[in-house]
Parts: structure tokens; sequence; C-alpha cells
């Protein structure tokens, strides 16, 4: 396997017909395809033509103030990457699940099942679920506290852990002549009693191929980062310059040690939203397409939201009035952070913010040829802020194929991306041992 400081990974945030927040009203996009699962399946087929490492899909449990303005993401994602899975044969497949609004025995089914049938190439980005309208869709009256939310994603993917490995990897025997279908000394009973749950087991799928999936946080706050050096492999994270992302960067690689783990054991991919052209002049126009296409009253309620105040009144070319302090916002703390800052260094008007969130909700966009795209890729890479990237298309298909087929192979030609795959699990894509039962060493133990 190569060395994962000489080339780098890439992830494909898919979303709809595209991450800008007006994709569906471009010409570049076809709406109705957001409710077709051949769209999604295409997409698949094309990141493996890239060879990418993965594609991601984000999830939310509301429709919240989206239905009149924007095309929403209609498919639960861990059914929709089964389907793609049976289109495509080596690209990862991670999908979003909350903690706060699942069960640790149910979510660990569903990605065994998923690993299973891609042949060993699930992830689980673990989300705590910031927003109140999903909040509403369970039973709460308000977001549940950040620190309790999180509190709880410990325990979850704790016991999470556990449910996957209560079987073993030989514990299928399958054998018709002696009638044994699993060597019940390999199937582990938890009997698991903690604060928030209780779970006898063991799971009820068998272990999949890659042990475990691979487990992406994306949070930024101090919880979010310190959950992530302790459980995450990777991080899909947000930073707008190269100081920030190497700050962030370094930040979270430091904190590894104190859960005995090293630095190549979990991989930062800042996200990008490449609009690409043949020139940085048709590049920008493209932008600037989009950004006219944005319904401010949509972007308001969805800053509104962001930021605990309410925006649908307020003028358009004013700055944002006073803010409360994070220690306020139950919400993501780390993404509101992030557009205050933003607006507050860059002096910019509420017209100005949402125009500059429209591609990807505070992730970093970016205007070029692929040459320009690729020597930014390279910049961040060599320069300590990122261990592979997160690209965010601002409109589908198109979007993807330009990168792939564009930038991709600039990539491939300065040595710093793969040019086929060298394994066949998606922890194997990014350079991560496959993973044994937490129980194979105790029982081993006893019987030797």
């Amino acid at each position: 396997m190569s060395n994962p400081r000489k080339t780098f990974h890439l992830n494909a945030f898919l979303m709809g017909v595209g991450h800008h927040e007006a994709a569906w009203r471009h010409p570049r996009t076809r709406e109705h395809q957001v409710l077709e699962v051949g769209h999604f399946q295409e997409l698949g087929r094309i990141a493996e033509r890239g060879k990418l490492d993965s594609v991601f899909f984000a999830d939310g449990l509301a429709v919240g103030p989206r239905i009149k303005r924007n095309a929403l993401a209609v498919f639960e994602p861990i059914t929709l990457l089964a389907a793609i899975a049976t289109a495509t044969e080596h690209v990862g497949l991670i999908a979003t699940a909350s903690t706060s609004y699942n069960e640790p025995f149910n979510l660990a089914r569903k990605f065994a099942s998923l690993d299973h049938i891609s042949g060993g190439r699930a992830g689980w980005n673990i989300v705590t679920s910031g927003s109140e309208d999903e909040a509403f869709n369970f039973g709460f009256d308000a977001i549940p506290e950040h620190a309790r939310r999180y509190e709880r994603a410990e325990e979850f993917v704790d016991l999470a852990v556990q449910l996957w490995d209560s079987w073993e990897s030989d514990a299928v025997v399958l054998d018709p002549e002696t009638g044994v279908f699993a060597d019940p000394d390999r199937v582990h009973t938890l009997d698991y009693r903690g604060e928030r749950f209780r779970v006898r087991g063991p799971l009820n799928s068998p272990r999949s191929p890659q042990g475990r999936p691979l487990l992406v946080q994306a949070g930024s706050s101090e919880s979010g980062k310190e959950f992530a050096a302790r459980h995450a492999e990777a991080v899909f994270t947000a930073q707008r310059t190269l100081a920030e992302g190497q700050a962030f960067y370094r930040d979270l690689k430091a904190r590894l040690p104190k859960y005995g783990r090293s630095a190549d054991e979990l991989k930062v991919l800042p996200g990008l939203v490449p609009f690409i052209a043949g020139t940085e002049a048709e590049a920008r126009a493209l932008e600037q397409e989009f950004t006219d296409l944005i319904s401010p009253d949509y972007a308001l309620r969805q800053l509104s939201g962001l930021l605990g105040v309410d925006l649908t009144e307020h003028a358009l070319d004013a700055p944002l009035p006073p803010l409360p302090p994070e220690s306020e916002i139950e919400g993501g703390k780390s993404r509101f952070t992030l557009v205050k800052e933003l607006a507050e260094k860059e002096e910019l008007t509420v017209r100005q913010l949402i125009g500059k969130l429209g591609g990807g909700r505070g992730h970093r966009t970016l205007a070029g040829t692929p040459e320009q795209i690729a020597d930014d890729l390279q910049t961040w890479f060599e320069q300590g802020a990122a261990d592979g990237f997160n690209i965010m298309p601002p409109y589908l298909p198109g979007g993807l194929e330009d990168f792939v087929d564009q930038v991709v192979p600039i990539l491939q030609q300065r040595g710093l991306f793969r040019t086929d795959y060298t394994a066949t699990t998606l922890r194997g894509h990014y350079g991560l041992a496959p993973v044994e039962s937490q129980f194979a060493p105790v029982r081993t133990q006893a019987t030797a």
C-alpha cells in the first residue's frame, strides 16, 4: 500500500443535483433527477471511473425551511447506497446516520448489511443532529443539549462497535455435513448495560467483510474534535483558508496520542466546492450564474436557523445584526462560528454572505481551471492542511464529471492520486488495516 503522505484521498460528497442551493434551477442540471435512483447510481459510476476513495451522502431528519425553494434529499442514504452498491464494484459508500435519533442495534445491523451487500465498502458518518425541526420529529420540545448529544454519541458508538465485534471473523462455519451454521464460541452475547442503552446482543448479522465500517465524523467544535480523535478514521471538515486548515489539522492530530492512536489512523478531508472551466474568468462567470439564482427568502431562513437569529425581515444590504454567544447555540456550534467569523472578517452584508454560503454552506468555494484546482489541492496537502479532500460538486452530474475527467488526471500525473484501486474495501482505500473482533483475543486466551 502506498505511503499515505505521498498520495491523498478523494471523497465525492453528493447531494441531489448539486451542492449549490440553486443547482436544480440551473440549465446544466435536470431537476427531476433528484427523484431518480438511476441518477445516483450513475454518480457512483463516475466517481469510480476517477478511482475516488468514496462517495458520501449527508442526511437530515426533517423538511425544515427547504420545501418551497430547494430540492430535498429524498432518499434515506443507507438504502440509496445499497442501490449504488449494485451499480459499482470499488468505490466506498458512506452514509450519515444520527446517534440522537437511532438505536445502536438497528443502526449497527443496517451498516453491517450495507457492508455485506457492497463487499466491504460501507462507512458511517456519525452525527448528533443539531436542528430543532429534527428534534420535533422525535418527541422533543427543543434540540437536546450539545454536550448531552455528544455523551450519547460516545456510548452509542462504543456499543455499535461491540455489536459489530460480537461475531468473530471465523464464526460462520456453513458446514452442511455436520449441520453447523456458526460456532457459538465465536458469537458473543454482550449483556450491555450502560447509562443510556441496554442491549443483550449479539448482532443478528455475521461479521461483515471489513469487520466494522469506516467511521467518519464532521464536527469541528471542541466536543466534536475530541470525539473525532477517539473514534473517527476520517474527518470531513470546513476551513476556508490554508492557515485555518493547517491549525485544524495540527490540533486534531495532536489529540490522537491520548487515545493510543497514530496520525495515520485519522484522515482529514476539508471540503471544496469547485467551479471548473477552461479559463478562470469562465469559471467565475459560471459561479456567478448559480449565485444569481439564489432565492433570498430560502437562504435567509437557512441562515436564521444556523445563527439563532431571525433574519427573514432583515435588510439584505445591511451587515448581520448582533448574534448570540456560541455558548447559547445548541445546534451546529462549529458552523455557527465559521459563518460568524466569515461575515466579520470580510465585512459582508447579508446579501453577500448568502451568496458566499450558497455553494457549500460555509465550505470553501474555488473557481478556476483544472490546473488551478489541482494546484490548490496540492498546496493544501503538501503544506499540512489535509490528507485528502471532500469534493462537493456544485452541480451534478456535470460538476463531478469535470472533476473526474479534468482534475483527477492532473493529480495522477503529479503522483498525488492513485491510477487504479489497490484495495478491495473502503478501509483499504483509506490505508487502514482490517479490524479483528475485540472478543477474539479474549476467547483465545480463555482456551489457551
